[in-house]
Order: structure tokens, then C-alpha cells, then sequence
């Protein structure tokens, strides 16, 4: 884990430098605070990662959605949304296949909003206490130390901060680091978090705290990541990808035991069970379901000279599986 400011701000700037380029909350170890009322603040202590490799206290996800008209086979079924990894979020050299496909479509300007549906979404993962929590959760887990999924726009005023020369401590330094409010309002109608901030006055670690710290010790970010696919799970991930944008239905026996709509049970899974995981292979294997993430630098279409009549979603829908499926011939 980094000790220094300098090691985090260095590692921040050469990021800027190189061009900016599913399951359910098992153990309760989440802290929901989009679930915060309007209006309200969560305040939170964030620590550092367990694992010595990584330079920051955060972990990058990056899931796509893959929405369905419904479950195939049950009556009266909604449509729902399945989270899949993308492997981009495994290393820089690891092809995504969906976002390989998606990126043709930005040089169509009438395929850039069916891109942008498929593109990744970015979220950090963080841990550390809650301070003050206004939610009133059904149970609290026996482990203090909880874990944040925080969104692009939270993140960017942590990050922001950290770059900010006034700032003399790390936020997760045990003696004189900083707590975090979270405050939620809203903006157009949707949820805003741009008033959150650090506090002002640094603090230490109360003795509870390193107790808590002492005894349960802090997570590994990394094995809360979605398990990395394999061949197989690329493959369903293709078959789900080009049923989504056919417009079909989640079919639950070709798809259940890999990737699954949030709160569906599909009985015990061939995957996950061959051999049993141990506890942190069970989160690994996990993708939570929030509505944090966003868009990534998603790319944009060329300017070009309005079409007079432009396709249905369905002729695009049809149009794009035909190139898949033709590249895929080749």
C-alpha cells in the first residue's frame, strides 16, 4: 500500500499524463449510501488496501449492462438487467469482446446512442468505517470496516483533493487522516453528490477503531473484484450480449449459472462449486448491482450530415447483429 502522498500524486499524474484515457451484498460488508436519503450525509473514514501492490486505497471496476425484455419462461416478466465484467478492468492488454464490437459503432452517428447503452461503466471500490450513518439498515455486519462502490463523480472530488498541494497527509493515515461526507442531493432529477467533500480538521483513529482493524483486518480490494472470465465465460458473455441487443429474453438455463439478473435463484451453480471457493473467491465471483457507474470516455461519433429518415431501433438492433455475425464468418 502507498505511505506517501507523493507516491499517490505521481501515480495520479502520470494517468493524466497519459491522456485521461452479479450477485447481492452476500456478507452485508456494503454500505449503500445511494440509498441516503435526499438531502442526507453519510459520513466515512476511508483505509488503505491490504494488498502492498497497489499504490492507491481504491480498486477500479468497470461492468456493462446488458439489458433483457424479461425472463424467458415466466409470465408477465419485467425487463432486467444483467452486470457482466468487462475485461479491460483485468489489465489494459486484455481485450473486451463487447466493447471490440462496440467501439464500431460510434462511427455511425445513428448507432452512438445504442453504443453508449453497451458501453463500460466505471465505479471504485474503497473501505473503511461509517462515521455517521442516516440509513436505517436492516443488519450491520459484525465487521466494522465496510466497503464503499463509489461513483465517477464522488471519485473525482476525492481524487481532485488528493492532488491538491495543501494537503499535507494521506486520508487514511491512522493519526492525522481525514473523514469523507457523502451528502446526496439532487439535479434534474437524479441523484448528485457533487457537494461532497473532506473535512477540514484531520483526526486519528479512535481505540475502537484500531481494535476493529486489529482484529478483523483490512480487505484485499482485489478479491472483491467479479472473478475474471474464462473461455467459457467469454462465450456466454458473446451469446448474452447478441441476445440483448436482439431484443430477447434472459434465458435462465443457458445463462443462470454464469450471469444472472439481481435477486433471481437459479439454484446452485456448477461454477462456483467445482471446487468450493472460500469466502473471498465467493465475493470475487460476485458482481454488485448499484446504480453508480458511468460512462467511460465512451467514444463519439463523427459529425456528419443528417440521414433525412433515421432507423427504427429495431432496424438497428438487426443491422448490428448482421455485422457480428459477418465478422464473426470471417
Amino acid at each position: 500500500m502507498a505511505t506517501t502522498l507523493a507516491e499517490i500524486r505521481a501515480k495520479l499524474a502520470a494517468a493524466e499524463n497519459r491522456g485521461s484515457t452479479g450477485s447481492t451484498n452476500g456478507d452485508g460488508g456494503i454500505y449503500p449510501h445511494w440509498n441516503i436519503e435526499e438531502g442526507s450525509n453519510a459520513k466515512v473514514r476511508f483505509l488503505p488496501d491490504a494488498d502492498p501492490k497497489n499504490t492507491f486505497f481504491w480498486v477500479e471496476r468497470a461492468l456493462i449492462k446488458l439489458p433483457f425484455a424479461g425472463i424467458k419462461g415466466q409470465a408477465d416478466s419485467r425487463p432486467v438487467i444483467v452486470q457482466v465484467p468487462c475485461m479491460e478492468m483485468y489489465g489494459k492488454d486484455t481485450p473486451c469482446p463487447i466493447l471490440a464490437e462496440v467501439r464500431t459503432w460510434f462511427k455511425d452517428p445513428a448507432l452512438e446512442e445504442m453504443g453508449r447503452k453497451y458501453w463500460k461503466k466505471k465505479s471504485y471500490l474503497f473501505q473503511g468505517f461509517v462515521r455517521d450513518n442516516p440509513l436505517k439498515e436492516d443488519r450491520t455486519p459484525e465487521n466494522p470496516i465496510r466497503r464503499f462502490i463509489i461513483s465517477p463523480q464522488i471519485f473525482n472530488l476525492i481524487k481532485g483533493s488528493l492532488m491538491d498541494p495543501e494537503l499535507e497527509n494521506l486520508p487514511t493515515d491512522y493519526e492525522n487522516g481525514l473523514d469523507f461526507t457523502i451528502s446526496k442531493t439532487s439535479k434534474g432529477g437524479y441523484a448528485d453528490y457533487s457537494t461532497s467533500k473532506w473535512a477540514r480538521r484531520e483526526t486519528a483513529l479512535s481505540a475502537e477503531d484500531m481494535a476493529a482493524i486489529e482484529k478483523h483486518g483490512l480487505f484485499n480490494l482485489t478479491e472483491f473484484l467479479p472473478k475474471k472470465p474464462g473461455e467459457v465465460e467469454l462465450r456466454i458473455i458473446k451469446e448474452m450480449f447478441e441476445a440483448s441487443v436482439d431484443g430477447q429474453e434472459y434465458d435462465v438455463q443457458r445463462w443462470g449459472q454464469y450471469y444472472k439478473p439481481p435477486g433471481l435463484d437459479v439454484g446452485p451453480s456448477t461454477q462456483a462449486d467445482s471446487p468450493a471457493p472460500a469466502p473471498a473467491a465467493q465475493a470475487r465471483a460476485s458482481v454488485e448491482v448499484e446504480d453508480v457507474g458511468d460512462d467511460d470516455a465512451a467514444p463519439t461519433a463523427p459529425v456528419k450530415t443528417p440521414v433525412a429518415e433515421s432507423k427504427t431501433s429495431s432496424q438497428k438492433a438487426e443491422d448490428i447483429l448482421a455485422m457480428i455475425r459477418n465478422r464473426q464468418k470471417q
